[in-house]
Formats: structure tokens, sequence, C-alpha cells
């Protein structure tokens, strides 16, 4: 993979977007842990569907390790001992979203919107995953707080499903309006 000044723009440009969707967040007080809604998913959905698979990862994978390295762009801080955080698998579990979602869109040549909600469902599903595997890692085995993976699951994962799904329709919808123009702009298939 060729990467060109204009790809690291857009990389950098989806980095960015993310780190701003940490701060536009609804907190979820839980009795294990505070969740936090944020709109970062809406921009990691757009990453997959603007850069594609192996660029929409990396635009991820630069969020994250500017926040490992102390900014604080993730939803409640930064530095490296966020990686400590049951919620950080969440964060990883983007990476391979965007992967897929852009992956799968390429492979489909999806343009419809029901078409773009498959590879937005496929990438939230990974996303879920990744986070409430990590979750339950963590707070087994690092803090020590048995938690059932089914408890996990129904607390922490089912309460916000339904507006993280919104979300991929809504990112869907965005895709299908504005990837062909953003094609168009930047002269390319997949930047």
């Amino acid at each position: 993979m060729k990467i060109k000044t204009r790809d690291i723009t857009f990389i950098a440009l989806f980095a960015a977007l993310i780190s701003v969707g940490a701060f536009l967040k609804i907190d979820i007080p839980l009795p294990l842990y505070t969740m936090h809604f944020t709109l970062q998913w809406l921009f990691v959905l757009l990453a997959g569907f603007f850069l594609g698979s192996k660029k929409g990862a990396i635009s991820v994978l630069v969020y994250i390790l500017i926040g490992l390295s102390g900014v604080p762009v993730f939803a409640a801080g930064g530095g490296i001992g966020y990686v400590l955080r049951p919620g950080f698998g969440f964060l990883l579990g983007f990476i391979l979203a965007a992967y897929l979602i852009g992956l799968i869109t390429e492979k489909m040549m999806a343009k419809s919107l029901v078409q773009l909600i498959v590879p937005a469902t496929v990438g939230l599903i990974a996303y879920y995953s990744v986070g409430a595997v990590y979750f339950y890692l963590i707070k087994n085995l690092y803090v020590g707080e048995y938690v059932s993976f089914a408890v996990v699951v129904v607390q922490y994962c089912l309460i916000t499903i339904l507006p993280d799904f919104i979300l991929c329709v809504m990112a869907a919808y965005l895709a299908k309006q504005l990837v062909p123009v953003f094609r168009k702009i930047s002269n390319c298939q997949y930047v």
C-alpha cells in the first residue's frame, strides 16, 4: 500500500474527527463502570466508508496512538494507562470495525443505503465483540472483580447498541450521499 501526501491528510482528518467525537458524549453511570456514549463511532464508520479498509483502520490507529501518548483525546482522558481501563477494548474494536467496514464496502461495491448498512452492522458487531471481551478480561484478570460475560453484554453492550445502530444508519446515509462527491473531488476510487 502506497501512502501519498493526500492520504496522510485524509487519515489525519478522520483521526481528528474521531477525537472531536469523543467530546460529544453522554455519560451513562452504571454499577461497574461509567459508560460514555460518544459520536466517535459515527466518525469511525465514516473513516471506513470514505477511506477504505486499510487507511480507515490507520486513521483509527493514529487516533488511539495520539491518545496513548498522553493527549487527552479519549472520552475519559488519555495516556498509556488507558490500556488498563475496561473500556479501552471498545477503542481497539474501532480499528477492526473501520477495517471491516471499508473492506466489505469495497468488496460489495456498496452504493445503496441498504447495501451500506450491511458493512456498518458488521463493523458494529466487531466493535462490540472486541470491546466486550476486553472489558471482561480486564475486569476479571486485572481489576480482580469477577464479572460474568453475560453481565458485560447486558450492562455494557445492550444499553448503547441501539443508539450505535442508529449511528450506523446515519453514517450509511451520509456515505451514500457524500462518498461519490468525495471520490470525485479526491479523483480516485479509494484514497
